[in-house]
């Protein structure tokens, strides 16, 4: 039986130091479905940034004794990419639906398969929604990714984690979406991704 993990918050200079162990967990962990992501370097280190210089940036670790093997970063949204930001800034009803300036983009979770089914779903939601609360922001939101029903790649059985999210209280919201570019495991080169945002309001 696993031992129970330790949990940090990571911000200001721990959190740059915890960067590398970010990016190592993303290219393991996103090389699951449905990212299917092949992990780039160059890619982690220039997007990584964002983090080590946005205020408000936050880290939660998980650590097995001093290994790191699981985290769960946010940021206040206008703070994050331009493809991010921009459904909440496309349209009309958008902006007047939303401040940029009261939202935190909740982004990765990585956590190694064989740490799974102990609770660090909920505990790293709480800890970025207190990270909220903290900086006075009263709306949550992060993305994911779209993938067919019938995407090649998909493992059977296989179930999302819209429930999860459900539960937590947020709404998938389709009317808020965005492409991000990587490369899947069987492409030769990057392509655009459609991703569907998920909202949570106090």
């Amino acid at each position: 039986m696993l031992k129970p993990l330790r949990v940090e918050v990571a911000t200001g200079d721990d959190l740059r130091a915890a960067i590398p162990d970010l990016a190592r967990l993303r290219i393991r962990v996103f090389r699951e479905f449905p990212y299917l992501y092949v992990g780039d370097a160059a890619y982690e280190e220039q997007y990584l940034q964002t983090y080590a210089e946005a205020p408000g940036a936050f880290l939660a670790l998980a650590r097995d004794g001093e290994e790191v093997v699981g985290v769960s970063s946010a940021l206040p949204l206008i703070y994050e990419t331009a493809e991010v930001q921009r459904p909440f800034l496309n349209t009309a009803l958008n902006t007047a639906e939303f401040d940029p300036g009261d939202i935190l983009y909740l982004g990765e979770s990585v956590l190694l398969p064989q740490y799974r089914g102990q609770g660090l779903g909920h505990r790293f939601f709480d800890l970025r929604e207190d990270h909220a609360g903290a900086l006075g922001l009263r709306v949550k939101t992060f993305c994911a990714v779209q993938r067919p029903a019938d995407h090649p790649l998909r493992p059977q059985p296989y179930r999302t984690l819209n429930a999860f999210w459900q539960a937590r209280g947020y709404t998938e919201r389709p009317d808020l979406q965005t492409e991000m570019s990587w490369r899947d495991v069987n492409e030769a080169h990057a392509t655009p991704k459609p991703m569907h945002f998920w909202v949570k309001k106090d």
